[in-house]
């Protein structure tokens, strides 16, 4: 619920008052667990960046050629934003903060560096099979991968509406999905 006031109305706008009626909590309790405003917009940052990496944790990569395991990190990553757009306004919040909320927190960067341990993993072991190309810089590439699913979600109200086109429809979600990994899977690939 937090989450969806700080998406909905940014850090400087979202309201203690209306968090604590949503969460069924008293705003003495907030200030106590949290220190206030700021301190829980943190903690919210930090929990829907620990979900997505949840969600990437999941998948038994090892299992699967390099090729398949990007597919399914891939996979897995587009779905998250797609079906968490609160999380894609939350991130686009703390951007018109710079960064303020993640830059130097420690706990967030630690939990964001599995998915560029896991990335790289997966493109080595494509590199050293010879299924991708060698000078790839595993941040870069996990750059471009949340870049072609975070824009889908940012963009799609405007983009539905300048061009006609519902970007929410299962089928335009799986062509959209199936596009995203042939540009990255394409990019890495031998």
């Amino acid at each position: 619920m937090a989450t969806r006031e700080f998406a909905k109305s940014g850090l400087n706008g979202a309201s203690i008052n209306v968090i604590s009626e949503l969460t069924k909590t008293s705003k003495r309790m907030i200030y106590y667990y949290f220190g206030g405003k700021n301190g829980l917009y943190h903690a919210v940052i930090d929990a829907n960046y620990q979900r997505i990496r949840e969600a990437e944790s999941h998948l038994d990569l090892e299992a699967l050629t390099p090729i398949d395991a990007l597919t399914a990190l891939i996979s897995v990553s587009f779905d998250f934003h797609s079906q968490n757009p609160d999380f894609v306004r939350l991130i686009m919040v703390e951007n018109l903060h710079n960064g303020a909320h993640t830059r130097g927190a420690g706990d967030i960067s630690e939990r964001n560096m599995t998915a560029i341990d896991t990335l790289r993993g997966i493109y080595q072991r494509g590199v050293a099979d010879g299924v991708m190309r060698g000078g790839i810089d595993p941040i870069g590439l996990h750059l471009t991968i949340s870049a072609l699913c975070f824009h889908y979600i940012s963009n799609r109200e405007t983009f539905s509406a300048l061009f006609d086109y519902d970007m929410k429809s299962p089928t335009a979600l799986a062509v959209r999905r199936q596009a995203v990994i042939d540009v990255v899977v394409r990019y890495v690939r031998q």
